[in-house]
This record gives structure tokens, C-alpha cells and sequence, in this order.
């Protein structure tokens, strides 16, 4: 009864994911026309930062539990995640035009803050308070200064004529349902899955390494594949580079300065593949302004490859 009750679980969870999914790409469109900024640059803050919430919640509360190692590890973990994973999957649907402007500031942002959070890793074992306190001065300036130099750019020409006919209000509930689903999907999937792999008498560290990351990063899996279907291409690529900065920025500013974060057994490997696949997306990017299916499918194979060495490690 169980195992039915589980799989129930799991199949509604893949439902919630998929609708919240469709929600958010929705309200986050029409956020952008009537704010008069770019799909992009919704994609890259109110979309990516309420997809990022699951892992905000998992590294907080492992920090303030004293699990430093799940605190970064779920950082690492779901970074590289985003981009090997759900940018290799998003290619393989569909080929993903690139936005020129991401270049300006936010994929070297991306790489710049990976290898910051690796430097101080290596040098304190960990974070300490100060070292958030500076993610958190820069998740705050990339934030505000994201949204000041889209509208002053005068990016609302990029937004179709026929998204300005959703309200404000009906928008901003769209994103809220949204949210909310997605949430609520990623846990009854993560539950589900967790159940099952036990079932199957899969070890806890497997499970953690895998299963549980993964979940994490549901909401960003499910909300660009969506919006890539739906050839909302710029909140695709948006989502899964704003995530990623939010991720080191604002879950690695915050969850330090409540509690400094020991991790002495996050591995130098992580660190560097979540270095590789950061870098690895500006020349793919760079090419032809695109991601093309034979790049998405390399990325897919890059994570397939790292999961298998987490298995075996």
C-alpha cells in the first residue's frame, strides 16, 4: 500500500512541478511587460530567485543543524546541476538562443562567484560571517543593478505587444500559485524518490548525492523546460544563470551570517567541476550565440559522468 500510496506521490508531485512551472513562466512574461524590463531579466532575478527557494531552505536549515557539508554541498551540487543537467536537457529539446546582454555582467558573474566561493572554501574549510556578509552586499547590488539598467536601457521594446494585457495583481498570483506548486512538487517527488530508492535499498549517501540534489533543482528543471518548449528561450537561459548566482550570492550570504559554516568534507573535485561547467557555458554560449543540441547533449553527458564518479566515490 505503501509503495502505491508513494508512486501516487510521486506522479502528483511531476504534475504540480509541471503546472507550477507553467504558472511562473506566465506571471513572470507578464511581470516583465508591465515592469518594462526584458523576459530576461525576470528570468534572471524574480524567476531564478523563486526557483532557488528549496535549496535557500535545505542550506539555511543544515546550517543552523550544525550539516555544513549539506549547507555547500547543496550549493555545489545544485549549480552544476543547473547548468549540466537542465541546460543540456533544455538544448537537446530545443536549441537555445542566447541573449547577448548575459555576457555584460551576468554569466561572468556566475563564473567570478564559483571561483570565489572556492577560493574561500579552501581557505576556511567552510564560510565564515564576513564572507557572507559580502555574498549578501553582492546579490543585492546585482539585483537592483539588473533591473535599474534594463529599464534604462529602454529593454521594454523587447516585449511582445500582446503580454501587456495581464493585470498586475493576476500576474503576481500566477507567480505566487506558481511558486507554491512548484515547491510543494518538489517535495512529494523528493519523498517519493527517496522511498523508492530505499525500497531498492540504495545507501543514504547515494541518495543524498543524488536524489536530494536533483530535487532541489526540480523547480529550475521544470520551469525552463518549460519555458524552453514554450520558446520563452530568454527565461530558460535566464533561470538556470540567475539561479546559479543566487545560489552563491544569497544562499552562501545568508546561511553563514545565521550560523558560520563549517564543510572541511566538501571535495576539491566538486569545487572544480562546478568551476568546468560554469566556464565550459561561456564559449558554448559564445558560439553561434546558441547552445545547440550536440552542446546540450555533451553537458547531459558531463553530468551523467560526474553522478557516476559520485556513486563510485
Amino acid at each position: 500500500m505503501q509503495t502505491v500510496l508513494n508512486l501516487f506521490y510521486g506522479l502528483s508531485g511531476l504534475a504540480l512541478l509541471y503546472y507550477g512551472a507553467e504558472f511562473l513562466v506566465k506571471g513572470g512574461v507578464r511581470i516583465a511587460a508591465k515592469m518594462k524590463i526584458s523576459p530576461l531579466v525576470v528570468g534572471l532575478t524574480l524567476v531564478a530567485f523563486a526557483t532557488s527557494a528549496p535549496e535557500l531552505v535545505v542550506s539555511t536549515d543544515s546550517a543552523l543543524k550544525g550539516f555544513g557539508n549539506i549547507s555547500i554541498g547543496n550549493v555545489v551540487g545544485s549549480n552544476i546541476c543547473n547548468i549540466a543537467l537542465i541546460l543540456g536537457v533544455c538544448a537537446m529539446i530545443t536549441p537555445l538562443t542566447v541573449n547577448k546582454q548575459l555576457f555584460k555582467l551576468d554569466v561572468p558573474l556566475m563564473i567570478a562567484s564559483a571561483l570565489v566561493l572556492s577560493l574561500f572554501c579552501l581557505m576556511s574549510e567552510g564560510l565564515t560571517r564576513w564572507q557572507g556578509l559580502l555574498f549578501s552586499a553582492g546579490i543585492i547590488t546585482y539585483t537592483w543593478y539588473s533591473i535599474y539598467s534594463a529599464r534604462k536601457s529602454g529593454a521594454e521594446n523587447e516585449v511582445r505587444e500582446e503580454d501587456n494585457s495581464g493585470r498586475v495583481i493576476t500576474a503576481i498570483l500566477l507567480v505566487a500559485v506558481g511558486l507554491g506548486a512548484l515547491v510543494g512538487g518538489a517535495k512529494l517527488f523528493v519523498n517519493a524518490a527517496v522511498f523508492m530508492a530505499k525500497l531498492c535499498k540504495v545507501s543514504d549517501a547515494v541518495i543524498g548525492l543524488t536524489v536530494v540534489a536533483v530535487g532541489t533543482s526540480l523547480p529550475e528543471l521544470a520551469t525552463s523546460v518549460v519555458a524552453a518548449i514554450k520558446g520563452e528561450k530568454d527565461i530558460a537561459i535566464g533561470n538556470v544563470v540567475g539561479s546559479n548566482i543566487f545560489n552563491v550570492l544569497a544562499i552562501c550570504g545568508i546561511a553563514p551570517m545565521i550560523a558560520p559554516i563549517h564543510a572541511p568534507g566538501i571535495s576539491i573535485v566538486d569545487m572544480a567541476v562546478m568551476l568546468f561547467v560554469s566556464t565550459l557555458l561561456f564559449p558554448m554560449m559564445k558560439t553561434g550565440m546558441s547552445i545547440s543540441r550536440k552542446e546540450g547533449a555533451l553537458l547531459f553527458l558531463i553530468y551523467t559522468g560526474y553522478t557516476a564518479y559520485l556513486i563510485a566515490r
